[in-house]
């Protein structure tokens, strides 16, 4: 999971270098920092717990982290969010930043398809406004996940 951890650092700090909005690179390099200290100390407290004996204490410690690890990686996520739909500059060719920003292109494509669907949608409450979603919009998380969009009826 640390290791995991590192990697979507790597996606946000890749993504910060190609942002134009200063306020979202800012939040991204934020966001993406404080994953990689949660991810070491995960790393850090997971080789502790290998070595010594078993106690509820480290457990705990070792739950606590992973927790947190996955409330640093769904900050970066919405960053990344923020920073897809404000656009992002033209990569290189070949270098990493281009597939990050190919993988933000595409969700970003996937949300304009969505929300254009949805705004096409013929249905009217009792006073005439559009009803809105029947499904929920894509998230990068769920592209991460590689799951579709799950209705916000679904469990």
């Amino acid at each position: 999971m640390a290791s995991a951890g590192r990697v979507l650092v790597r996606f946000g700090r890749a993504l910060a270098r190609h942002c134009p909005d200063s306020r979202c690179c800012v939040e991204l390099l934020r966001a993406a920092e404080q994953t990689h200290t949660i991810s070491s100390q995960l790393a850090i407290v997971a080789r502790v717990k290998a070595v010594t004996a078993e106690s509820k204490a480290s457990s705990e410690l070792l739950v606590s982290n992973a927790q947190n690890l996955t409330q640093a990686v769904v900050q970066v996520l919405k960053a990344a969010e923020a920073a897809a739909i404000k656009g992002l500059q033209q990569p290189p060719p070949g270098s990493e930043g281009e597939e990050v920003a190919a993988f933000c292109t595409q969700w970003r494509r996937t949300l304009s398809w969505h929300r254009a669907r949805e705004s096409l949608n013929p249905e009217r409450d009792e006073l005439g406004l559009r009803k809105t979603q029947v499904r929920a919009e894509p998230t990068l998380m769920a592209m991460v996940r590689g799951q579709p969009p799950q209705s916000k009826n679904d469990p």
